[in-house]
């Protein structure tokens, strides 16, 4: 579905440092099971506040596991506040790249590292910051805004390849455009409202784009998708080959096939599984 370089690859297929650490100096957990990504890392340092080992436990795709496997590499033999000054990109950049669509996965080793590293200092657990934006994914304002900056992202499709915000039910939409147009300084943009499509338009849109756009990019890592009924703006499709037994099922509907149907079609879709 994506093209990963031989370096995910390799992380991906042999990851470093699996585990925990039971008498780690930090430990830090992020994302949750629901949400599709989670990640555990945890390090021990020296007298000289050197990093000396690190595991990781995660649940996610490939990339998040490369990206954590690279983490846990990165910043052993550096000492805390050397480890404290790396960044997301840093981390797609060690492994050549990520495709746009896991950029999150970085962000979530990023986030592990900063928890991590507020544990090892005592520092207490900062609270939720700012307001809620994306439901789905419970990210605040001011996590978007820090993506934004961050990572001079310039659309709400780029704000959810990073940090997730948008790519659930799509009603933060409107509020994620709002936040990047304030960070760039440009004025809101007013969009006409969308023609509303006839159920027969919709039909014909869903199957077009997952002929189109979605099967192809199955097909390649072996899966294949059925479309079984659009019934108002719920798509119920059949998920096959490798896709109907593959763990990240859910996390391909939702973040691949119900985003493209989002974008291609109307943002109101929602694709659910027929089993």
């Amino acid at each position: 579905m994506w093209e990963y370089t031989d370096k995910v690859k390799e992380h991906f297929l042999n990851p470093r440092n699996v585990g925990e650490i039971e008498d780690a100096d930090g430990v830090g957990e992020v994302g949750s099971l629901a949400c599709g990504d989670a990640l555990k890392l945890t390090f021990k340092v020296d007298e000289n506040e050197r990093i000396v080992d690190a595991k990781f436990k995660t649940f996610g795709c490939a990339s998040a596991i490369a990206s954590s496997s690279a983490l846990t590499e990165m910043i052993i033999g550096k000492t805390v506040d050397e480890a404290a000054k790396i960044t997301n990109e840093q981390i797609a950049e060690y492994l050549g790249g990520l495709p746009k669509e896991k950029m999150h996965c970085s962000v979530m080793g990023r986030d592990a590292l900063e928890k991590a590293i507020a544990h090892y200092r005592g520092q207490p657990e900062k609270k939720i910051e700012g307001e809620i934006v994306c439901e789905c994914f419970g990210v605040t304002d001011v996590q978007i805004r820090r993506a934004v900056n961050e990572n001079k992202l310039a659309s709400i499709e780029e704000v959810t390849n990073y940090i997730k915000a948008g790519g659930g039910c799509g009603n933060c939409h409107e509020k994620i455009q709002a936040i990047i147009d304030a960070e760039l300084g440009r004025p809101a943009e007013k969009k006409p409202k969308p023609k509303r499509l006839t159920n027969i338009e919709k039909i014909r849109l869903v199957q077009e784009t997952l002929e189109r756009e979605i099967r192809p990019q199955l097909l390649q890592d072996g899966g294949n998708i059925e479309l079984v009924d659009v019934d108002g703006d719920t798509v119920l499709v059949k998920l096959q080959g490798s896709c109907a037994s593959c763990q990240m099922s859910q996390v391909t509907l939702k973040d691949y096939v119900e985003a493209k149907l989002k974008e291609l079609v109307t943002d109101s879709l929602v694709v659910e599984e027929v089993r």
